[in-house]
């Protein structure tokens, strides 16, 4: 698929797609957080603001943010491992998107393809639900069991993996199913990524014509459509600006978020991955970390110009 989409088509008035019988679940991701402190402020530059939220937060940050139209960058320890956690999913739904060629077939969701924190699925046992259901429930709840319906419609993560090869992504590496990616650990580069990586790959798909419009387009409405990213990098955007965005969490206090913002006016999109973990196993993360951190590098990229 080659059709192009340099800026995205806002669906003002879309409603989210429908599982029949199933409520709306706020996920594990969207757990509560206090809005974002003011960013780092004065002369300071972008990585003394970093390495200063760093230090407050007690984190390892990454992020790479790229403003699609100027070209310019904003990072720090972009290329750095981490996990990636559920952030995968909205790649693992780009390349089901791009390699399906309908969106209608019904899936079967069975009980033993249950796992944990599935919010939308477990209510959809014994019964099917449609590939672009599982997508959504994918990206838009962070459902585990329809990240793994999504891995197998790819075959496995090995062909994940082998679709993120094919859009020139080198570094990203899927090992796992859900929810033991998340199992994350220091020196293990099984199912980690870099910013730099995560944000490059879904820029391809979602801006640069690996998937058409009409499949653009509906990514992008489940990304700004999500229901576990209000505290992540949406928190830190400008007034005014539309974001959308995939988070993850896992072991290590492991907290992500991977997106596209579209500021007001004329001005090109932003794609922008922020991810961040901590020393110990089971430390837990803060919000206010990826909120911040993507507001420094909204505000450096604005001054940029």
């Amino acid at each position: 698929m080659t059709t192009s989409v340099s800026r995205r088509t806002v669906i003002l008035s879309a409603a989210p797609l429908a599982l029949t019988g199933c409520a709306a679940a706020a996920g594990r991701e969207s757990a509560d957080a206090a809005a974002p402190e003011p960013a780092t402020g004065g002369p300071a530059s972008p990585d003394a603001a970093f390495s200063a939220l760093e230090s407050r937060f007690s984190a390892t940050l990454g992020l790479f943010a790229l403003d699609t139209g100027s070209g310019t960058r904003i990072e720090h320890r972009a290329d750095e491992r981490f996990g990636h956690a559920s952030t995968l999913k909205a790649l693992a739904a780009a390349a089901v998107l791009d390699s399906a060629p309908d969106l209608e077939i019904p899936i079967p969701v069975e009980a033993e393809d249950l796992v944990e924190y599935s919010p939308i699925l477990q209510e959809q046992v014994g019964s099917t639900v449609t590939l672009r259901e599982v997508a959504d429930a994918a990206v838009r709840y962070s459902d585990n069991t329809a990240g793994n319906l999504l891995l197998a419609q790819l075959g496995g993560p090995a062909g994940l993996e082998a679709a993120l090869r094919a859009i020139g992504d080198r570094t990203t590496s899927v090992d796992r199913w859900e929810p033991e990616l998340n199992e994350v650990s220091p020196g293990d580069v099984r199912d980690t990524s870099t910013p730099r990586a995560l944000a490059t790959s879904l820029q391809a798909f979602v801006l640069d014509g690996v998937l058409d419009a009409d499949r653009s387009e509906l990514l992008t409405e489940m990304l700004t459509t999500t229901t576990t990213g209000d505290t992540l990098i949406m928190a830190g955007a400008l007034d005014g600006w539309e974001v959308g965005s995939k988070s993850g969490a896992a072991a290590y206090g492991t907290r992500n978020d991977l997106g596209i913002a579209w500021p007001s006016g004329d001005r090109a999109p932003i794609v922008i991955a922020v991810m961040s973990h901590r020393d110990a196993p089971d430390a837990e993360y803060d919000d206010r970390l990826v909120a911040e951190a993507a507001e420094v590098a909204f505000r450096a990229l604005i001054e940029e110009g």
